[in-house]
């Protein structure tokens, strides 16, 4: 049986650990934990702040992955969390601030939003309609999701795609709200359900994690407790397509994550 490898693409959540951002091969980060469950390895495209139109722009214009597509044996959608956050400057304006120049005007920018985005944020959620503008609007991450994964199965197809719903926080970067949440979890699930798209509630497995401060001290990141809650799910998730697409059968995939877990 050959090794499966998991295309992922995702958001920080997939690369930072308890304290810093970690290298992509640091076998305690989430995909490397549920590929290895998988007896396979991951293949990781992601950045800070990635909303599914990131990730779609990298999937087209990365030349390093396209060498690994032929390879895939299954796509993991881990974005579209970053999409549901609070973003009281219209997004398009927000990601200009970094290209403003002079330096001194670019920091003093910086730190202005930065400080009056939590008290924004909390205001926007209070007293307008959905609880104000979100870094990405549903049908948008939906539209960015469903591109990534024509994408992919359109070179692999019949694999198993697998979507994480976004998650929750505990930011004081954004005002400790996260009114947008719900309406992005209706529309992916609404779009996972139509195109046979696996999804896994991330937030039911980190939410005590991430409220009881157990995680990165942003209130955002995980703790490697977290990586391994999420990866094991994720494996749990997968093993019986990828083992089936592997050959083996799905009682087989399923036996062998068992055991791999520990279990009967």
């Amino acid at each position: 049986m050959n090794a499966p490898v998991l295309l992922v693409l995702a958001d920080s959540l997939a690369f930072h650990g308890p304290t810093r951002a970690e290298p992509a091969n640091e076998p305690r980060l989430w995909p490397n934990v549920a590929a290895s469950l998988l007896g396979g390895r991951a293949e990781l495209l992601a950045g800070y702040g990635w909303t599914a139109r990131h990730a779609w722009r990298a999937l087209t214009h990365d030349p390093r992955i396209w060498s690994v597509m032929p390879t895939v044996d299954a796509l993991v959608l881990g974005v579209g969390g970053m999409d549901t956050l609070p973003s009281p400057l219209p997004t398009a304006l927000r990601e200009l601030i970094p290209a403003l120049r002079p330096d001194s005007v670019r920091r003093v920018v910086r730190r202005g939003y930065l400080a009056a985005q939590p008290a924004l944020a909390r205001t926007f959620a209070r007293v307008l309609p959905g609880g104000g503008p979100v870094a990405l609007p549903p049908a948008l991450s939906v539209r960015y999701l469903e591109s990534c994964r024509r994408a992919v199965t359109a070179i692999r197809p019949g694999i198993p795609v697998a979507l994480m719903l976004p998650g929750v926080h505990r930011a004081p970067a954004y005002g400790y709200v996260h009114p947008g949440r719900p309406a992005a979890v209706r529309a992916m699930r609404q779009w996972a359900s139509v195109v046979d798209v696996r999804t896994l509630d991330v937030s039911c497995l980190i939410s005590d994690h991430i409220r009881s401060g157990q995680g990165n001290p942003d209130g955002i990141h995980y703790g490697w407790a977290g990586h391994q809650l999420v990866g094991r799910a994720l494996a749990a998730l997968l093993a019986p397509a990828v083992g089936y697409a592997l050959g083996a059968g799905r009682d087989d995939g399923e036996r062998m994550l068992g055991r791999d877990l520990g279990r009967d």
